[in-house]
């Protein structure tokens, strides 16, 4: 695949400190349930679902799952963010105690030299990042290193090809992806299908709204 023109910066340098103290309530309380018709609550229960005590959170956001989501006790937590700001805003919020965090871009290799992760997790991320979905088989190939055997690796991601939405949806994703804030017009169900079932096993995809819950093992 041709990696040129895969700068992940854009994506990434939205977030700054002032951005995330507004994102729980412009993202996930009214653009997930409203224009993405994703719940926050939906994508919640499936964090919970799916992670372990000793997780890999791939894209922490503004934090609002390592807050909310049930951690096993004596968890180990690491977070993993091109930006900063993302990385200590998250960290403050986390409920786990044993919580540690990283800069690397899962665009490109990763060089890890830590133990291995029992449940990685990429929540909302891929449609920030450049390229169209077939190209953006590179962070699951960057990321499978890091999963113990049988360990999971789960998230979710808004399509731009192939769901029906609404006006505001329409909109407003035109405009980020004209930002370079996503990249996700072409992005669609099958081409994350086929990514996931080159590098993993047990693949399971739930479309909610515009969002793809996903998640596979090793």
């Amino acid at each position: 695949m041709n990696k040129e023109n895969l700068d992940t910066t854009a994506g990434a340098e939205i977030y700054s400190e002032k951005t995330l103290r507004l994102y729980d309530l412009l993202v996930l309380k009214f653009s997930s349930t409203f224009l993405w018709r994703c719940p926050t609550a939906k994508a919640l229960s499936f964090f919970n679902c799916n992670v372990s005590g000793n997780h890999l959170e791939v894209g922490p956001g503004s934090g609002y799952f390592l807050e909310h989501g049930r951690f096993p006790q004596d968890s180990r937590l690491v977070l993993m963010d091109l930006n900063e700001d993302c990385l200590a805003y998250a960290k403050a919020r986390s409920a786990v105690a044993n919580v540690s965090c990283t800069q690397a871009d899962v665009m490109e290799p990763i060089e890890w030299s830590g133990d291995k992760f029992d449940s990685i997790n990429l929540g909302y991320v891929l449609h920030c990042l450049p390229g169209t979905m077939k190209q953006k088989y590179l962070p699951f190939e960057n990321l499978k290193p890091l999963l113990n055997e049988g360990g999971t690796l789960f998230g979710s991601t808004i399509l731009g090809e192939g769901q029906k939405p609404n006006w505001a949806a329409r909109k407003l994703m035109g405009v980020y992806n004209n930002k370079g804030v996503f990249s996700n017009a072409h992005d669609n169900v099958e081409d994350l299908r086929a990514n996931l079932e080159a590098y993993f096993r047990d693949v399971s995809i739930e479309v909610v709204g515009l969002v793809a819950l996903f998640k596979a093992r090793v």
